[in-house]
């Protein structure tokens, strides 16, 4: 606890001290990180999954990672939507919806260090698994750095698991199919944690074609060969290349929506348990004691080009209060969930910045858009010069 109180919540800092825990890797809660392209069912799969788990007596801690998701079907203990308003972050920094995700995913990052003691919270109360939804958009959270900031900090302090959500209806196509395989093969070779294939949809098409594809060559060059693509070259020798990554995948068909195969996933999802414990715990513990030794090697301050001593750690509060609710980035900064007791709560207290750390957050984001607004006058200008001549 006394570490968890002195862990930085910087952007700079956030990936190590904050995230490191000096008894080590904890055995519960398990965290459970639901991937998948979009389209492929994670949202529903993950209220399946909390259902069923919840039945099966892992009493879920679930987290909600999708800021531009207008509703979820299942309660949330932590939602990302609380805490990062999406649709503000998009009109401050003139973003598009994918850099908004972006944006909000790192907001939430540098909240990381109390992410993780509410997870770590919610172990000791009696929480065994903590399901994770992500976003829509695969790319977003895969291959973001807070993303793998998020992955690999709970995967230092608790057994992590990736399941990757796959659409049977879709991957009737061989080329769609190798796409999705593709995708899976490159995030479990990133990510280096016990890796799931949850082939979804089943109640609308069998996934049997899916793994005997994945066990038969030629089966899945029969198929192949109906394509007319002029892809099927390229997709024909991709198989041939993946053949390795098939021998020791885990794969189990599902339907999200009627519940059926839930039970065998469960299984699998105990085994990959102890597939962490045998094979990755010990990367990843090695990891954390690299990261603590990193953090005792780094200087308390740096210092700016005059000399002057520029204090690290600032955090990013509440809005003052001549602000409108329509200009709120981090409407609750302690992170902390309703349902959290009340001691709990005590404990996540804000982070006590001063005032004239405040005061330079403020001057920073206002210089900012005044550059901005700047540039567009000064273009706005020369354009206007140049129709004049």
């Amino acid at each position: 606890m006394a570490e968890s109180a002195k862990a930085s919540t910087s952007a700079v800092d956030i990936n190590l001290e904050g995230l490191s825990i000096t008894e080590g890797i904890r055995d519960a809660p398990v965290c459970i990180i639901i991937l998948g392209m979009a389209g492929s069912g994670k949202t529903t799969f993950t209220r399946s999954l909390i259902e069923h788990s919840s039945q099966g007596g892992f009493n879920p801690y679930v987290v909600n990672l999708d800021p531009a998701c207008r509703e979820v079907p299942y309660a949330a203990h932590i939602d990302i939507r609380d805490t990062v308003n999406y649709k503000e972050v998009m009109k401050q920094y003139q973003l598009g919806p994918n850099g908004g995700i972006v944006t909000a995913l790192n907001m939430f990052t540098t909240k990381m260090a109390k992410f993780a003691e509410l997870v770590r919270r919610a172990g000791e109360r009696g929480h065994k698994w903590c399901i994770i939804d992500t976003p829509g958009q695969i790319e977003v959270f895969t291959w973001s750095a807070s993303g793998n900031i998020i992955t690999e900090g709970l995967a230092t302090m608790f057994p992590t698991i990736i399941v990757y959500v796959m659409d049977v209806v879709r991957s009737a196509c061989p080329t769609t199919f190798m796409s999705n395989m593709l995708y899976a093969c490159s995030i479990l070779y990133k990510t280096r944690l016990p890796f799931l294939v949850a082939l979804n949809k089943i109640d609308l098409k069998d996934c049997s074609f899916v793994q005997e594809w994945m066990t038969d060559f030629e089966a899945y060059q029969d198929a192949l060969e109906q394509e007319q693509s002029f892809v099927n070259n390229l997709t024909r020798t991709m198989s041939l290349t993946l053949d390795t990554f098939y021998e020791n995948l885990t794969t189990c068909g599902v339907s999200a929506k009627t519940g059926v195969g839930f039970a065998q996933l469960i299984k699998h999802l105990l085994n990959l348990v102890v597939e962490y414990d045998k094979d990755y715990r010990p990367v990843y513990e090695k990891m954390r004691k690299e990261r603590l030794a990193e953090q005792q090697q780094l200087p308390a301050n740096k210092t700016d080009e005059a000399g002057s001593a520029i204090q690290l750690g600032l955090d990013l509060k509440d809005p003052t209060p001549n602000q409108s609710d329509n200009s709120v980035f981090l409407m609750a900064p302690g992170l902390v969930p309703q349902n959290v007791e009340q001691n709990d709560t005590e404990d996540m207290e804000d982070d006590g910045k001063t005032d004239l750390e405040e005061q330079n957050f403020q001057t920073f984001v206002h210089n900012r858009m005044s550059s901005q607004q700047n540039k567009h006058d000064k273009l706005m200008q020369e354009q206007q010069q140049s129709k004049n001549t």
